[in-house]
């Protein structure tokens, strides 16, 4: 490892973070009732941050810890929960299903 290379992946991680940001401020601005749930951090992934629309249509980024995520919610204005506690709203599910069975009707239409 070179010597500045620390600093050059440093400086690619933060620009992925904005990028994040970016997305999720986009992404929360196209749609109503948003709110935000927090993801823990696990062995395979970073904590992240799970925004659900009214419609339950969803997105997920890596947050920046506990307070970047509470930061994201106070930026965006809206309820920041944590999903450990309260768990993935119905509405979340019933997208998803919507969305499994959409593409099953895609896919028998295309054979």
């Amino acid at each position: 490892m070179g010597l500045f290379d620390r600093f050059r992946a440093a400086r690619r991680a933060d620009s992925v973070l904005a990028a994040d940001r970016r997305h999720l401020h986009e992404w929360a601005a196209q749609r109503t009732g948003v709110e935000a749930f927090v993801e823990p951090e696990t062995s395979v992934t970073p904590m992240t941050v799970v925004l659900v629309a009214a419609d339950g249509e969803w997105t997920r980024r890596p947050a920046d810890g506990p307070v970047g995520a509470r930061r994201l919610g106070e930026e965006l204005g809206i309820p920041v929960y944590d999903v450990q506690k309260v768990g993935y709203p119905q509405r979340m599910r019933d997208y998803d299903a919507r969305r499994r069975i959409e593409r099953r009707r895609q896919r028998d239409l295309e054979t």
